[in-house]
């Protein structure tokens, strides 16, 4: 470590400026995220979307204004290669004690990347590895909240403990009815664990943070029973009358859907981020860290951490990547390597006449996607900029069509291939593809949930564009989502039509259509013949959702949204929702099975 006082005295100032810069943002970070609580008291589910996709933002605009400050204030282009080994040293010096020292590494590097050449990232100048250790931090200090609490009920005590555990969120709400809804969790607690059978250290652990997402606020933690830990969340929801506990999860596959990668962010308030994803680790094991952070709002550090374990994968795998097996695309060049369970799109260059748009009206729709609620339809993606891979690990026709329909985008230096801007989404298996080769039965449950994503979609305000099967994809779970987002556009930016009757003989024989059709009309009447021509695919669509091919679905729903009404959201199966009929919903706005 260098002391202040030895090398350039510029060093410690520019660290401790980038420091300022990363708790400026985290700052900002976490005031919005606690203050999720009272717009959920509020029911402010507009400002609860608004606050979502202006979070998100933060982070860029506070790397923006350190880079500025930066440049600035000490002139950084002018900065010797040891003056920056110092600023990193000095930062690590600075993060002694620091609550969140592994989200402001990754911050440095963030700036760092605006200002230095990308010959420079590696280990000596960013954080390529932690230099700060997170496994034993925790909120310890006079005053601040723990991480979670922790409750000991014996037999007599147990209904007084979920009380307990409730009224300490102090939510500032009556609840309709917390006896009976406490005797719903009571009941499906037992059945879970088969019975009631406290051993020694028997405790309920419960993270102290709501989770708020959409309209629902999440009650967060484990069971622990002698050598036994079952994971749980507990939804709670606005009701006809107060607050109601609308279901009891329990269990990793529970927890996954919850915690899907097709999901918006949560917002939960945090000290230290480190020992909430440690805690929620814990419940799930098979969920990557990267993806825990990604879905406590901090994608950026989700990034980091994925960049990582894919680097190490490279390191530890010796296939080469490929054209992504499908159909390809005339907007995006897909590729993947079989052994990493993802894969990179790039925007191509020129795209075919009936795709009237741009590399930048792209993006934009990428950005809303991560910006909207994804109700568990839409995958998350990870965006880079000037990614290295090393040459030979790539197929030459890969190469080549790189090469032909990326070019602006490809860099060649050296033995490494430089693409300067792609997409990193999880790999499912193309509709089109499942359609062809799955049994009748599997066929059928996917045509079932392909119409039910478009109706959540739908619901969530997100008319797909182009529903072809190639793109929405199955998971290894069933469930169906959609992935290509270049046409997607907000269900009420659109008008619905019925097509027009013909008016003579000539032009219903015509090849051409006879009426006007604007840059916004859709004929929901016109998607069957892209879509139904197997005839099992289209006798089991037209049985359940054969609305989605009349006008008037789409136009009741456009007209519901913008009268302000903001759609219900259940990532879990109706069947666990407690048995009361009061709170039963369409099936459009329920959902069934997540990733």
């Amino acid at each position: 470590m260098f002391p202040r006082h030895l090398g350039d005295g510029r060093a410690y100032e520019i660290a401790r400026a980038m420091l300022e810069g990363f708790n400026r943002h985290y700052r900002l970070f976490r005031e919005t995220s606690a203050a999720a609580k009272q717009r959920f008291e509020r029911a402010d589910w507009h400002g609860q979307q608004r606050a979502q996709r202006e979070r998100i933002e933060y982070y860029d605009l506070r790397v923006a204004e350190t880079v500025q400050r930066l440049r600035g204030e000490f002139h950084v282009a002018e900065l010797s290669m040891n003056t920056w080994q110092q600023v990193k040293l000095h930062y690590i010096g600075l993060l002694t004690d620091h609550r969140q020292p592994e989200l402001a590494e990754t911050f440095f590097n963030s700036v760092t990347a605006k200002l230095l050449h990308r010959s420079y990232f590696n280990n000596d100048f960013i954080f390529v590895r932690p230099a700060i250790s997170t496994e034993y931090l925790e909120s310890d200090e006079p005053g601040t909240r723990p991480t979670y609490r922790a409750y000991y009920p014996t037999h007599t005590t147990l209904g007084e403990t979920w009380h307990r555990i409730v009224h300490n969120f102090q939510l500032d709400v009556p609840f309709e009815d917390l006896d009976r809804d406490v005797e719903s969790v009571l009941q499906a607690m037992l059945s879970e664990l088969g019975g009631f059978r406290p051993r020694a250290n028997f405790q309920i652990q419960v993270l102290s943070s709501l989770f708020y997402r959409n309209k629902g606020a999440y009650l967060v933690g484990r069971i622990i029973n002698g050598f036994n830990e079952t994971p749980f969340a507990l939804p709670i929801l606005h009701g006809e009358r107060g607050l109601v506990i609308d279901a009891a999860l329990f269990g990793e596959d529970d927890l996954l859907m919850l915690f899907s990668f097709a999901r918006a962010y949560f917002m939960v308030d945090m000290e230290v981020p480190s020992a909430c994803v440690q805690f929620l680790r814990s419940m799930m094991p098979h969920k990557d860290r990267s993806e825990l952070y990604s879905a406590l709002g901090l994608q950026k550090q989700g990034k980091n951490m994925f960049y990582r374990d894919f680097l190490a994968h490279l390191r530890y795998s010796s296939d080469r990547f490929r054209i992504a097996p499908g159909i390809k695309g005339m907007v995006m060049l897909v590729f993947d390597l079989p052994s990493f369970p993802y894969v990179f799109k790039v925007i191509k260059d020129e795209y075919p006449p009936q795709k009237e748009t741009t590399r930048e009206q792209i993006k934009a729709k990428y950005l809303l996607v991560k910006q909207h609620d994804r109700v568990g339809r839409m995958a998350d993606t990870l965006e880079y900029s000037s990614v290295a891979f090393p040459r030979h690990r790539f197929e030459d026709e890969l190469v080549a069509e790189l090469r032909r329909f990326c070019g602006s985008l490809l860099e060649e230096d050296g033995d490494m291939l430089i693409i300067r801007h792609l997409y990193i989404e999880r790999r499912m298996i193309p509709l089109n593809i499942f359609l062809q080769e799955a049994p009748p039965d599997q066929v059928a449950h996917a045509v079932v949930e392909y119409g039910n994503a478009i109706k959540d979609l739908v619901a969530a305000n997100i008319f797909p564009g182009d529903m072809l099967w190639k793109n929405f994809g199955v998971t290894r779970h069933g469930k169906v989502v959609f992935y290509d987002y270049d046409e997607i556009e907000y269900v009420t930016d659109c008008n619905f039509r019925r097509v027009p009757a013909p008016r003579h003989e000539e032009d219903e024989m015509s090849g051409e259509i006879w009426y006007s059709v604007g840059p916004k009309d859709v004929f929901p009447e016109t998607f069957g013949p892209f879509l139904l021509g197997n005839p099992v695919v289209r006798e089991v669509f037209m049985a359940h959702h054969a609305d989605l091919l009349d006008a008037a679905f789409w136009q009741t729903h456009k007209e519901r949204i913008a009268a302000g009404h903001v759609h219900d959201v259940f990532p879990y199966e109706p069947s666990k929702r407690f048995s009361l009929g009061r709170r039963d919903l369409p099936r459009q706005h329920q959902e069934t099975r997540d990733a």
